[in-house]
């Protein structure tokens, strides 16, 4: 990798803010970057090279850095959402069931032997989508506390299951690694803890705002590559280093400061290098070879939306069922991981990324007609019609 390279890459990552400007479409900024780099990488002009080692490794690190800000946002100190818990959990087990009937369907039909991961698939949620959708159609009330429960429980466990569930042949020294990972963060956040009710980070915290430090922020990345070291020396995958640590900090209560500093690591670089990397080591041509894997994608996509619309008879309405399907980050580490380990096959990847964007849509679908039906709600503008 070289300058030039990485002057391509940063360009290519403005693909997703400019696709996603039209806030009615509700469209994550990471389809544009994604898109941008599968027409420069292996699928298109191949003007990218994924495999390069720098491009790799920078790429995992962003991937660690997703992980991590996927983490912050779920709302673990959130007091509303407790009395939700309840509900929340009960949907989110009985959408586990319905995802383990499905998933294992699916892989029979396609002859892929990947049952027990199309599940986790299924059932996942994803909060660094759904939160945001919640918060910009301002929707509000009982039902959407309880959602916002459901996602926050389906995100942490599709997160811990799928390094279990990916490779089920190392399941037990994936298990154990994750163990590590864990009992990890928990010190972690014990130490956070102390140094948080001991009044040292307020202290810290001036002396770094009033003299451009960034201590908190420099803290914060080296506890994230610490639990990265451990995680891959441990057999695990970064993706859950990361969430862990996110976890952690939502747990403690992540300044603002540091939240607006990691916003500008992550979404200014990070994540775009990364998504660009994922997009370019996608390899959409093996669907020409594997047509009937664009019907997986399609299978997993449609699946995971009727699996979570089904719990309208659970009394959720279909509408903010369709956005719980919403799936992001599951899909794309289940790509990651399972491209490093050569446990999927040709077109296989392309397809779980398919039925993600499938969720993606569905869920923007969901918080349309949500806002519409909710009491008090304005609106659409005029102009949210045309294309």
């Amino acid at each position: 990798m070289n300058f030039q390279t990485l002057t391509l890459i940063t360009l290519l990552g403005l693909a997703g803010p400019w696709l996603a400007w039209r806030q009615s479409w509700h469209l994550p900024v990471i389809l544009g970057e994604l898109l941008a780099g599968i027409v420069c990488g292996t699928t298109g002009l191949r003007l990218l090279h994924p495999e390069d080692p720098t491009f790799t490794f920078l790429a995992d690190v962003g991937f660690a850095v997703v992980m991590f800000v996927a983490g912050t946002h779920v709302p673990v100190r959130d007091a509303s959402i407790r009395s939700a818990l309840g509900r929340g959990a009960l949907r989110a087990a009985v959408v586990g069931v319905l995802a383990m009937i499905a998933g294992q369907g699916i892989a029979v039909w396609f002859d892929t032997g990947h049952g027990l991961l199309y599940a986790v698939l299924l059932a996942s949620s994803s909060a660094a989508i759904v939160l945001p959708i919640l918060d910009s159609q301002g929707l509000t009330g009982k039902s959407v506390l309880e959602l916002t429960a459901q996602v926050a429980i389906a995100d942490a466990a599709a997160v811990v299951a799928l390094p279990l569930v990916i490779d089920p042949g190392n399941a037990g020294r994936a298990a154990i690694g994750a163990l590590l990972v864990a009992a990890a963060a928990v010190a972690v956040y014990f130490f956070l803890r102390w140094i948080e009710d001991s009044g040292i980070r307020h202290r810290l915290h001036k002396v770094s705002e009033d003299r451009q430090f960034a201590l908190e922020l420099r803290v914060s990345l080296a506890l994230l590559f610490a639990l990265g070291a451990l995680a891959t020396r441990s057999h695990v995958s970064i993706m859950l280093a990361g969430f862990a640590l996110g976890l952690v900090v939502a747990a403690i209560g992540e300044p603002r400061r540091v939240a607006r500093q990691l916003f500008a690591l992550s979404d200014g670089f990070f994540a775009p290098l990364f998504f660009v990397w994922l997009g370019a080591r996608l390899n959409l041509r093996e669907f020409g070879d594997h047509p009937y894997l664009i019907l997986l994608g399609l299978a997993l996509g449609g699946g995971a939306v009727l699996v979570h619309a089904l719990m309208r008879f659970l009394g959720q309405p279909v509408p903010l069922g369709t956005i719980a399907s919403a799936q992001i980050g599951v899909p794309v580490a289940a790509v990651t991981v399972g491209t490093q380990l050569h446990v999927l096959k040709p077109g296989e990847p392309a397809a779980l990324m398919l039925g993600a964007l499938i969720t993606i849509a569905a869920a923007a679908w969901g918080a349309r007609e949500a806002a519409t039906a909710q009491p008090g709600s304005p609106a659409p503008p005029q102009g949210d019609s045309k294309s």
